[in-house]
């Protein structure tokens, strides 16, 4: 199976596999998002270790079960022949109302098949006020008119 845009990436690819990785993580369905990982993609999520698809799918179920109305945004911080480093920021609460912004990088490398082998997130979260969110779109796919992260300033 193969997941174009392919490496080696150019800056238009790597910014066609952000949006494309975006798209599929707003999606909220642990599935599809893992469709785009080798099927034995090793991956650093904050503290947690996960390999496969086996860990990959139930990992994201927990997440979007606590992390609720996710939305994120990512943009390419650079990119290099199969590798792509992004920064992102999403919104999320919790299921008290408290609302959250989480800024992180992730460091990405693809096999050829443009398949993500290996997936290095670092995440922070802030609590925000709710009137404070930026990422108000209705949930799914974040709109193409929607400003980017360094078009919000964060």
């Amino acid at each position: 199976m193969s997941r174009p845009p392919l490496p080696p990436f150019t800056a238009e690819t790597a910014t066609q596999k952000a949006r494309l990785a975006e798209d599929a993580w707003n999606s909220r369905d642990p599935e599809k998002v893992a469709q785009a990982y080798t099927i034995d993609s090793v991956w650093r999520n904050r503290s947690e270790f996960v390999t496969g698809h086996e860990q990959i799918i139930p990992f994201l179920a927990r997440k979007w079960a606590k992390e609720l109305d996710y939305r994120l945004i990512k943009e390419v911080w650079a990119w290099q022949d199969r590798r792509i480093a992004v920064r992102f920021a999403y919104e999320w609460h919790d299921d008290s109302g408290t609302w959250f912004r989480s800024y992180g990088n992730e460091n990405w490398e693809f096999d050829d098949a443009g398949l993500m082998a290996r997936r290095i997130a670092s995440i922070n979260d802030r609590p925000i006020a709710a009137s404070e969110r930026l990422f108000t779109w209705p949930l799914g796919r974040r709109p193409d008119d929607h400003p980017s992260l360094s078009a919000l300033d964060l």
